[in-house]
Protein backbone atom coordinates (compact mmCIF):
# COMPACT_ATOMS: atom_id res chain seq x y z
CA UNK A 1 0.00 0.00 0.00
CA UNK A 2 3.04 2.07 0.27
CA UNK A 3 2.98 4.80 -2.22
CA UNK A 4 -0.51 4.17 -3.48
CA UNK A 5 -3.47 6.71 -3.22
CA UNK A 6 -6.67 5.12 -2.27
CA UNK A 7 -9.77 7.33 -2.69
CA UNK A 8 -12.52 5.92 0.69
CA UNK A 9 -15.92 6.91 -0.42
CA UNK A 10 -18.96 6.27 2.35
CA UNK A 11 -21.29 8.32 3.37
CA UNK A 12 -20.41 7.04 7.06
CA UNK A 13 -18.04 9.44 8.71
CA UNK A 14 -17.18 6.27 10.92
CA UNK A 15 -16.80 3.67 8.24
CA UNK A 16 -14.61 6.18 6.22
CA UNK A 17 -12.79 6.43 10.03
CA UNK A 18 -12.28 2.71 10.20
CA UNK A 19 -11.21 2.13 6.69
CA UNK A 20 -8.81 5.58 6.81
CA UNK A 21 -7.20 3.62 9.94
CA UNK A 22 -6.53 0.48 7.72
CA UNK A 23 -5.14 2.10 5.31
CA UNK A 24 -3.03 3.52 7.53
CA UNK A 25 -1.83 0.55 9.46
CA UNK A 26 -1.08 -0.69 5.99
CA UNK A 27 1.39 1.83 5.47
CA UNK A 28 -0.90 4.06 2.92
CA UNK A 29 -0.51 8.31 3.54
CA UNK A 30 -1.95 9.36 0.76
CA UNK A 31 -5.62 8.84 1.73
CA UNK A 32 -8.93 11.05 0.27
CA UNK A 33 -12.15 10.62 1.16
CA UNK A 34 -15.34 11.01 -0.06
CA UNK A 35 -18.61 11.01 1.31
CA UNK A 36 -20.92 10.04 -1.73
CA UNK A 37 -19.99 9.22 -5.41
CA UNK A 38 -20.54 13.06 -6.64
CA UNK A 39 -18.12 14.26 -4.44
CA UNK A 40 -15.54 11.38 -5.12
CA UNK A 41 -15.72 12.34 -8.78
CA UNK A 42 -14.12 15.69 -7.74
CA UNK A 43 -12.18 14.24 -5.53
CA UNK A 44 -10.45 11.96 -8.96
CA UNK A 45 -10.26 15.34 -10.56
CA UNK A 46 -7.70 16.26 -8.39
CA UNK A 47 -5.54 13.67 -8.63
CA UNK A 48 -5.86 10.35 -9.74
CA UNK A 49 -6.31 7.56 -7.24
CA UNK A 50 -4.59 3.52 -7.74
CA UNK A 51 -7.90 2.29 -6.05
CA UNK A 52 -10.78 3.39 -5.17
CA UNK A 53 -12.76 1.40 -1.99
CA UNK A 54 -16.82 2.64 -2.22
CA UNK A 55 -19.71 2.06 -0.38
CA UNK A 56 -23.07 0.79 -2.30
CA UNK A 57 -25.36 2.91 -0.64
CA UNK A 58 -24.82 6.43 -0.64
CA UNK A 59 -27.03 9.49 -1.21
CA UNK A 60 -26.77 11.79 -4.47
CA UNK A 61 -24.83 9.53 -6.58
CA UNK A 62 -24.85 5.40 -5.29
CA UNK A 63 -21.58 3.09 -5.26
CA UNK A 64 -22.72 1.37 -8.56
CA UNK A 65 -23.73 4.68 -10.64
CA UNK A 66 -20.05 6.16 -9.19
CA UNK A 67 -18.61 2.50 -10.45
CA UNK A 68 -20.66 3.02 -14.01
CA UNK A 69 -19.18 6.50 -14.20
CA UNK A 70 -15.99 5.32 -13.48
CA UNK A 71 -15.24 2.60 -15.75
CA UNK A 72 -17.28 4.50 -18.38
CA UNK A 73 -14.57 6.86 -18.01
CA UNK A 74 -11.59 6.33 -20.35
CA UNK A 75 -8.81 7.75 -17.83
CA UNK A 76 -10.29 6.05 -14.72
CA UNK A 77 -11.93 2.68 -16.15
CA UNK A 78 -8.78 0.83 -15.02
CA UNK A 79 -8.51 1.93 -11.66
CA UNK A 80 -9.17 -0.81 -8.99
CA UNK A 81 -12.90 -0.30 -7.69
CA UNK A 82 -13.59 -2.74 -4.23
CA UNK A 83 -17.35 -2.23 -3.10
CA UNK A 84 -18.10 -2.15 0.21
CA UNK A 85 -22.00 -3.25 0.80
CA UNK A 86 -24.41 -4.60 3.23
CA UNK A 87 -26.55 -5.98 0.22
CA UNK A 88 -25.07 -9.92 0.09
CA UNK A 89 -27.98 -10.54 -2.00
CA UNK A 90 -26.92 -12.49 -5.56
CA UNK A 91 -28.49 -10.14 -7.89
CA UNK A 92 -26.37 -7.13 -6.72
CA UNK A 93 -23.37 -8.76 -6.54
CA UNK A 94 -23.85 -9.92 -9.98
CA UNK A 95 -25.04 -6.28 -11.23
CA UNK A 96 -22.03 -4.89 -9.32
CA UNK A 97 -19.58 -7.28 -11.02
CA UNK A 98 -21.29 -6.91 -14.60
CA UNK A 99 -20.51 -3.20 -14.32
CA UNK A 100 -17.01 -4.03 -14.11
CA UNK A 101 -16.38 -3.97 -10.17
CA UNK A 102 -13.11 -5.73 -8.89
CA UNK A 103 -13.91 -6.83 -5.53
CA UNK A 104 -16.61 -6.69 -3.02
CA UNK A 105 -16.46 -6.50 0.84
CA UNK A 106 -19.92 -7.18 2.48
CA UNK A 107 -20.30 -5.12 5.87
CA UNK A 108 -19.28 -5.93 8.51
CA UNK A 109 -16.20 -6.65 7.63
CA UNK A 110 -12.67 -7.22 9.91
CA UNK A 111 -9.62 -6.11 9.14
CA UNK A 112 -8.42 -9.77 7.75
CA UNK A 113 -11.14 -9.74 5.49
CA UNK A 114 -10.22 -6.14 3.57
CA UNK A 115 -6.95 -6.87 4.00
CA UNK A 116 -7.43 -9.73 1.92
CA UNK A 117 -9.44 -8.30 -0.35
CA UNK A 118 -7.65 -5.06 -0.27
CA UNK A 119 -4.50 -7.16 -1.82
CA UNK A 120 -6.52 -9.58 -4.25
CA UNK A 121 -7.43 -6.22 -6.08
CA UNK A 122 -4.71 -4.79 -6.34
CA UNK A 123 -3.01 -7.91 -7.73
Amino acid sequence: MQGKTVLCVDDSATIRRIIVTFLKNQGCKDIMQASDGLKAIAKMEEKKPDLIISDWNMPNLNGLEFLKIVRGTDEYKDIPFLMLTAEAQKKNVMEAVQAGVSNYVIKPFTDDELRKKVKMTLS
